[in-house]
């Protein structure tokens, strides 16, 4: 079936569409209260930068499953190494990964980010009456834009370059959280 979409492929890429449309519709109905409620501009943007690194940190995280070699983490599984059978279904489903973590978890960054931007802006042209809204909302846009992929393109060179020592530790965080928490969060989907 080469140059066609295989159906399980289609099926995939309709569920992920179905699931980040509620998930975009909480994120962005929860954004728009976070910025109303967050009447202070310190913590608003305190709120945009976390946002902006955990866009970047999980595009490093999907970058580095494409990336990552499957051979020594099987060598790993093999000695029963804590977090090595996880880090195996990471970089075995890394198609997965990576769009969870870069389209998903991303797209939700880049608009969460993006209603934090504009709530500061509200909030400082209402303190500041001389603030131009229109210059503070592009100022905005572009350091927002800036920082995210500046940030992207500094994690894609480490991701890239440390593809395998970060998708163990990833690994092994999920690993302690299965251990600690009894819930599987990847399925064998091998």
């Amino acid at each position: 079936m080469t140059g066609y979409i295989k159906k399980t492929n289609l099926i995939s890429g309709l569920i992920v569409a179905f699931f980040t449309f509620f998930i975009a519709l909480l994120v962005s109905l929860g954004s728009g209260a976070l910025v109303r409620a967050v009447d202070n501009v310190i913590v608003a943007i305190i709120l945009l930068f976390i946002v902006i690194f955990l866009g970047i940190f999980f595009d490093l995280i999907g970058t580095a499953a494409t990336a990552a070699d499957i051979a020594p983490f099987n060598a790993r599984a093999a000695k029963k190494i804590f977090g090595a059978k996880q880090a195996v279904i990471i970089t075995g489903n890394a198609h997965l990964m990576a769009n969870f973590c870069n389209d998903v978890v991303g797209d939700i960054a880049g608009t969460l980010s993006g209603a934090l931007g504009a709530g500061i802006v509200a909030s400082l042209s209402s303190h500041f009456a001389l603030l131009d809204l229109i210059l503070a909302g592009a100022v905005m846009t572009s350091l927002i834009a800036s920082l995210t992929v500046g940030g992207k393109a500094i994690g894609k060179i480490m991701a890239l370059n440390h593809a395998n020592a970060i998708i163990f530790k990833v690994a092994v965080f999920v690993a302690w959280w299965e251990k600690i928490s009894g819930m599987e969060l990847f399925k064998n989907r091998r």
